[in-house]
């Protein structure tokens, strides 16, 4: 198994040195058939810009027979570095070089085979619109939704005729429901007064698998935004729509693995583009595999190789040219678009040189570019090594992924309200996890949840307990990181993920015609008002106070079932209790004099409680306060 790489050529080449002289072709391939008359169906990337700060620029060319032909171009300030033929006869690869005097225009690509095709392909100017790329901070707070889920704001683009499902279904948890870009736009003032400031959409990339194609995470075009979702330029619109409301906005991407329809995967550009198996052949899903040093083979092979799923292929980003077809794609997605920042969805199952070779291509282009994966591992130590943290390179990595999906954290305050406290258990998971930051560069940058939309509803998990319900939110908007928050949380949604599409339910109001609106105050009960007033109230006060989204934290030892931490910063403290256990209890404040000393009261911010005398507080059983002190 593949441990320590050096540089292939493609990719340093990439990286702006001599460009290979051979093509990446496995040493058994077919000979290539007979020149056809060849024509160009499409180029990937499918523009590009002049003015980036990496010159280099390799065009995936796809159509009949195109991979016999020859290439002339002639256009200022743009050099030909030669083309590369594929093991497929249907592609070429060009590999260009954009001069720093080159102007926007079409470049005039003269393919010669048995015929002439004649291709313009487009360079444009940079957009250097203010507020473009605007990062992901902890100031932010994101909310996650499917968006063929939340709300159907366009009708027409339903069921589109070209696609592999015909029908939309909502009464089936693996059909097509409807939900589009206009749906969530229609909604921006429902997530502005909930708070949010970031919107993390599950992959809004097209998705034409013939069965639950809902969820994004199969894509089949990496250019196209699925048009059940909208137009590409309906998506460019719709970020900068979101940067007008103060919205940032998160695109969910999949490193690992592609849709079974995609073009490349059914037309493939050579065999070694994917993990081949003789029979298909899934992950074995042990992450500890990517980094044990004592790992077999076969079983780091597995994890790194085998297929996500049947119908997800799994890529081979050890070739260089299927690494550079990655790079570029999201880097044009960021330029095409003036997104926020990237969640990267299966984050650890990728190659690791790719990994590292992705992450630092990307931010050097764009060094204000959130970005944060997807680490469903086990163990603080595992989830920290696949962040940028304090270990020297460990076995040929060193992450440069700024921020993960915090698990560790949501496993901890998933105990916390499920069990007793104990030495290490319930609440006191909490302190001990947080304890183990000293491993991460900078966890401010990881991101806290609940819930997801692969896991069981936050609500269901605690038992539909209401208090319980205000202590998770409680701490999740109070904690270091970037709070996220899973659509329908704030208005009590529930299901267990068994399967995951009861957990993705589309959000009531969301359809002309629901019985219930719970995008409007006036469609909640009592219940789900409360929820969504204390939502609101915490992520409308954290968002103005700097202590709480990015001040320093100081946490104190659990007692008795209450665990208190503080966050401070200059502009001010905050004093968070959290009793875990069902009866009230008498905590004595003298304990907490470093962080008290100077504060005579304080107000909990949820309530608008006045709390007069810092001595002593009693706290009752499955509550959190948020205290803000005074002087």
């Amino acid at each position: 198994m593949r441990l320590l790489h050096l540089v292939p050529a493609a990719a340093l080449w990439l990286l702006g040195a001599a460009a290979p002289a051979q093509a990446h072709k496995r040493p058994d391939a077919p000979a290539a058939p007979t020149a056809k008359p060849a024509t160009v169906t499409r180029i990937d990337p499918t523009f590009w810009w002049v003015g980036m700060k990496n010159p280099k620029l390799q065009l995936l060319v796809h159509g009949p027979g195109i991979g016999s032909s020859t290439l002339t171009l002639n256009y200022a300030g743009v050099t030909l570095d030669g083309v590369q033929k594929m093991e497929s006869p249907n592609y070429l690869l060009v590999n260009l070089t954009i001069g720093p005097d080159a102007k926007p225009g079409k470049l005039p690509l003269q393919f010669q085979g048995a015929k002439k095709v004649k291709y313009e392909y487009e360079l444009r100017a940079r957009n250097t619109d203010p507020g473009r790329v605007q990062g992901v901070t902890s100031a932010d707070f994101v909310y996650l939704l499917m968006p063929d889920r939340f709300a159907n704001g366009d009708p027409k683009n339903d069921v589109i005729k070209s696609t592999n499902v015909g029908r939309v279904a909502r009464d089936s948890m693996y059909a097509r429901h409807g939900g589009d870009l206009k749906g969530i736009e229609n909604h921006f003032d429902y997530l502005k007064e909930l708070g949010v400031t970031a919107i993390w959409p599950t992959p809004v990339v097209e998705n034409n698998q013939p069965k639950a194609s809902y969820h994004g995470y199969a894509l089949t075009d990496y250019y196209a935004v699925d048009p059940r979702y909208g137009a590409n330029a309906e998506y460019v619109g719709f970020v900068k729509k979101a940067h007008a409301k103060g919205l940032k906005v998160i695109h969910d991407v999949v490193l690992n693995h592609m849709g079974s329809q995609n073009y490349l995967f059914r037309d493939q550009p050579a065999r070694d583009w994917f993990h081949q198996w003789p029979s298909y052949t899934r992950s074995n899903f042990r992450d500890a595999a990517f980094n044990d040093p004592y790992a077999a083979t076969q079983d780091r092979k597995l994890f790194g190789e085998g297929w996500f799923d049947l119908h997800m292929p799994d890529l081979n980003q050890s070739n260089p040219l299927v690494a550079t077809y990655l790079i570029q794609n999201f880097l044009w997605w960021v330029e095409n678009t003036g997104l926020d920042g990237y969640r990267i969805d299966t984050y650890a199952y990728s190659e690791r040189n790719f990994l590292m070779q992705w992450g630092a291509a990307i931010q050097a282009e764009y060094p204000q570019l959130g970005m944060f994966g997807e680490t469903w591992v086990q163990g603080t130590s595992q989830q920290a090594y696949f962040a940028q943290n304090i270990f020297p390179e460990v076995q040929g990595f060193k992450s440069n992924l700024p921020g993960v999906t915090d698990f560790q954290l949501y496993y901890a305050i998933n105990e916390t309200l499920t069990k007793d406290a104990g030495w290490t258990e319930g609440i006191n998971k909490l302190y001990y996890t947080l304890q183990a930051d000293w491993m991460y560069q900078d966890p401010m940058r990881n991101v806290l949840f609940l819930d997801n939309h692969d896991l069981s509803r936050y609500y269901s998990v605690i038992s539909e307990d209401f208090q319980k319900y205000k202590m998770g939110l409680a701490w999740l908007l109070t904690c270091r990181g970037i709070p996220q928050l899973y659509y329908g949380t704030e208005v009590l949604m529930k299901n267990f993920s068994d399967p995951d599409g009861k957990v993705r339910e589309d959000f009531p109001g969301g359809w002309p015609g629901d019985k219930k609106n719970l995008f409007v105050a006036a469609g909640r009960n009592a219940q789900e008002q409360e929820a969504f007033r204390y939502v609101s109230t915490l992520a409308t006060y954290r968002r103005t106070h700097p202590a709480l989204h990015s001040g320093k934290l100081m946490q104190f030892i659990p007692d008795a079932g209450v665990y208190t931490y503080f966050r401070y910063s200059d502009a001010g403290t905050v004093m968070v209790m959290m009793n875990s256990g069902k009866d009230e209890k008498t905590v004595d404040l003298t304990r907490f004099a470093e962080r008290l000393n100077g504060f005579t009261s304080g107000v909990e911010v949820t309530s608008g409680a006045a709390i007069s005398d810092l001595r002593a507080l009693k706290i009752p059983g499955r509550t959190a306060w948020v205290v803000e002190l005074r002087k």
